[in-house]
């Protein structure tokens, strides 16, 4: 459990200080705030939104601190504070929170009245402090070999990353509020090419930077197939690969566009917004995983991993639930070996969870084509919802001997319970809009970010496991479902924003639900 919260809470705290470093940047660099002026309301409102980044990210950096403290109280039997305070991870989240405490104070005091030079420059230092310290808190610090060398490679793909990502959210809100687009504000599109002028170089400095730290955790191609941390890399590039796809169109649409505000240009953008926070998430995962380059008895290899996704025929019969529950560990105990009935049992519900999906993708695909009966096919998200709370966790209530709230102290068990949380809202709200029952706006909107959420939380999922080699090979689709999933939410959310985009926005998302559910028909763990 505290290994989940730890990676959500270091995935949030990435895009704060995202926030933070770009909201920095986009006040002086694209709006052009000048020290010892009134700030326009433009630069006020980047600036408030830098301070309340800030004070997020101080919040959440404690969090970090309480969780860490809860799973040492685990096997100490009580908080051990004088011991965690000693460690370089506590001292150096102490002083992350100091410095969001005193970006956040001086962020507001310029978005209120003019300050001068020394002030701004504090203000840049704090940020840049506020993004850079987290290279204290990754890998870097346990190599024994050039530490400093990673640990300044790794600063600077943070701050490149918070320039670009942090820049992308100022866009996305001063466009949505309309403070770049009123008649008094300056040409957008001065503004726009501006921000296209710091991003460029910044994304350059980015996969530079995250190619050598790459080349230095991953060691081999082998490791970059055979490992969790390997394939986690794989998913970073996927998704950082489509958001710079949509930024080389945002590019070619700045440099094109004329003086009028470029609302299309606004949504493609939101879509890449979206796209590089489910990265910096995935980012925050590898935080929690040991570098590939360091995995060598437990790798797999290239044929095992093939297997994987090798096509078979789906299992559509499953094993009683006594003899599961007579073969497989207690719930609350820790797994010392994965067993054929599980392992049947775990199939049968993938594959007939594809063919829920599946059923979907074929139904939507009628619907766009003008079959109306088939609007109703959100519906069958409740039916893969009642399915997966059933038969998820056997050992778990309804089916098994552990209570409802006994279980969900399992960090896979409250992963699973929460994923049919959010395909119920699937369900629901998609088939409420596309019934009239709700308004398309904002109602529609749902579905698109819940499996956006829904396709990140998939790149954090967590088995645990005895052996870290199955754990791997259990979670190696997960990688390929959750970019699939964010691929589809964005691309329903450019159907919604972008209806000028024709027709290629839905087909591409309907594409990639059914490619889920194609996926989970051939999942194997054997």
């Amino acid at each position: 459990m505290a290994g989940f919260v730890d990676v959500l809470l270091r995935g949030l705290i990435l895009v704060l200080s995202s926030a933070v470093l770009g909201g920095v940047a986009w006040t002086r660099l694209i709006l052009q705030a000048a020290p010892d002026a009134k700030p326009r309301p433009a630069t006020a409102l980047a600036l408030r939104v830098v301070a309340a980044a800030a004070g997020l990210a101080v919040i959440a950096q404690g969090a970090t601190m309480a969780v860490a403290l809860g799973a040492l109280a685990g096997s100490h039997g009580h908080w051990p504070v004088a011991l965690y305070l000693d460690t370089t991870v506590a001292r150096t989240a102490l002083a992350r929170m100091a410095i969001g405490v005193v970006t956040a104070v001086l962020a507001l005091r310029l978005a209120q009245r003019p300050a001068g030079r020394v002030a701004w420059l504090a203000l840049t230092v704090a940020a840049c402090a506020l993004t850079a310290s987290s290279a204290a808190l990754s890998h870097a610090v346990a190599r024994v070999d050039d530490r400093a060398l990673l640990m300044a490679l790794d600063a600077t793909h943070q701050i490149a990353a918070a320039l670009w990502v942090g820049g992308l959210l100022h866009l996305v809100v001063a466009a949505s509020t309309g403070v770049i687009t009123r008649p008094d504000s300056e040409d957008v599109s001065a503004v726009v090419r501006r921000f296209s002028a710091l991003a460029l170089p910044s994304v350059a400095t980015l996969v530079v930077a995250g190619a050598a730290l790459a080349w230095v955790y991953v060691g081999d191609l082998g490791a970059l197939v055979g490992t969790a941390y390997g394939i986690m890399i794989l998913s970073k590039v996927a998704l950082l690969a489509a958001a710079l796809a949509l930024a080389y169109a945002n590019f070619r649409f700045v440099r094109r566009a004329a003086a009028a505000p470029g609302v299309p240009l606004f949504r493609f953008v939101e879509v890449e917004l979206g796209l590089v926070i489910t990265v910096l998430f995935a980012a925050a995962s590898l935080t929690s995983l040991p570098p590939g380059v360091d995995v060598t008895t437990d790798r797999a290899t290239v044929a095992e991993v093939a297997s994987r996704f090798t096509p078979t025929v789906p299992r559509l019969s499953s094993p009683p639930i006594d003899e599961l529950l007579a073969a497989a560990d207690p719930l609350m105990a820790r797994q010392v070996e994965r067993k054929p009935v599980e392992r049947a049992w775990s199939e049968y519900n993938h594959h007939w969870a594809g063919f829920f999906v599946l059923t979907m993708g074929v139904l939507a695909a009628l619907e766009r084509l003008g079959v109306r009966r088939a609007r109703h096919w959100p519906l069958v998200f409740l039916g893969l919802a009642a399915f997966l709370f059933v038969r998820n966790d056997p050992r778990a209530w309804p089916l098994g001997p552990a209570g409802f709230w006994e279980s969900l102290m399992l960090p896979d068990v409250l992963q699973h319970r929460g994923f049919v949380a959010i395909i119920v809202a699937f369900g629901v709200f998609e088939w409420m809009v596309r019934t009239g029952r709700l308004p398309a706006r904002p109602w529609a909107f749902v579905f698109p970010l819940l499996c956006a959420v829904g396709g990140g939380l998939l790149l954090t999922h967590s088995h645990a496991m005895f052996n870290l080699k199955e754990e791997f090979l259990t979670e190696v689709t997960h990688a390929p479902l959750g970019i699939l999933g964010a691929f589809a939410g964005w691309g329903r959310w450019l159907e919604l924003r972008l209806p000028e985009a024709g027709r290629g926005p839905g087909w591409f998302w309907i594409a990639c639900l059914s490619a889920v559910g194609a996926l989970l028909l051939v999942y194997r763990e054997g």
